[in-house]
């Protein structure tokens, strides 16, 4: 672990925080979950042990490297007291920009200004979230994915207030606990996986919307087409693989036929305005049965426990 990194406090203690307060206690921080009332604090515990035990049956961790998580892991109520051996603290609370705005203006005003402050927005601006503190320069975002245990990308965005200095000690202390870091240089909308994986997503639901092919038949072709790649081979890698002269070929012929909207599609507009939330409704853009929620949930899970026991 890096040296000047070792004491984590996280605000926000639900599935995002908790999942990254497993991250670090595996690693050997001492890690502080704050949370405001006890259906938080029994909310992260009982998602810790969740993921433990889900760790420990699929050959991740052993029993006692669990308990070990468990004892490096501490719940408090108190701000002051959350803060006060800090070194890093993560944001992971709603998605509200003033609140996460006056947390920060609150955190940069007790913490001393060595202390690193980043916010796990997935899409929010990051110069935005930090308008009312002073010392910006120590505010860095930190998107990790879910779950943050298993997804081993964090994307470290900075913002043109944000130091060179914060930035590396970011950088260096999620890839020494085993993270897969990335630099963002913009402070953008999306960052990089969100805009990527929504480009893909409008696609889609361009194909759907046209009657080129229903909702299950085009996550068939991404399952088991270009998607079967993707852990090993990015798009940019891809272009050179075949050639930049044959990408370029299929961009001049193809690019004009994709989807280029700016508004949302219908397909999401009506879902929602029927009611159709998906899972947790039981429709959504398709049908969802109990047993076939909890089969796809299950099927994601063993998937990422997989390459996290290939990882190690």
């Amino acid at each position: 672990m890096s040296k000047e990194i070792k004491n984590i406090t996280i605000f926000g203690p639900g599935m995002m925080g908790s999942g990254i307060g497993i991250q670090f206690a595996q690693k050997g921080c001492n890690v502080i979950l704050r949370a405001r009332a006890q259906f938080e604090e029994d909310y992260a515990v009982e998602n810790i042990d969740r993921n433990i035990k889900d760790m420990i049956e699929n050959d991740c961790m052993t029993v006692e490297e669990g308990e070990t998580i468990k004892k490096n892991i501490k719940i408090i109520y108190d701000i002051n007291e959350a803060v006060k051996d800090a070194d890093l603290i993560f944001e992971c609370v709603i998605e509200d920009m003033q609140i996460k705005q006056d947390l920060f203006k609150e955190l940069d005003e007790i913490c001393p200004e060595n202390v690193i402050l980043a916010t796990n927005t997935s899409v929010m601006s990051i110069t935005e979230i930090a308008s009312k503190s002073v010392h910006r320069h120590r505010i860095v975002g930190t998107h990790f994915w879910n779950p943050a245990f298993l997804i081993p990308l964090v994307e470290i965005i900075r913002t043109e207030d944000t130091s060179d200095e914060v930035v590396d000690a970011v950088y260096d202390f999620l890839k020494d606990a085993g993270k897969r870091p990335v630099k963002v240089n913009k402070d953008v909308p999306g960052f990089i996986g969100n805009r990527l994986q929504h480009a893909l997503l409008r696609e889609a639901l361009y194909i759907v919307e046209n009657g080129i092919a229903d909702a299950a038949t085009v996550d068939e072709a991404v399952k088991y087409g270009f998607g079967m790649r993707t852990p090993v081979l990015g798009p940019m890698e891809h272009a050179d693989m075949v050639g930049t002269d044959l990408s370029l070929s299929i961009q001049t012929y193809l690019l004009k036929h994709l989807a280029s909207s700016t508004e949302p599609s219908h397909i999401l507009k009506d879902c929602v305005e029927g009611g159709d939330l998906g899972f947790k409704s039981g429709k959504g853009i398709q049908e969802w049965s109990p047993e076939e929620v909890a089969k796809s949930k299950r099927r994601l899970n063993d998937h990422l426990l997989k390459s996290l026991k290939d990882r190690q």
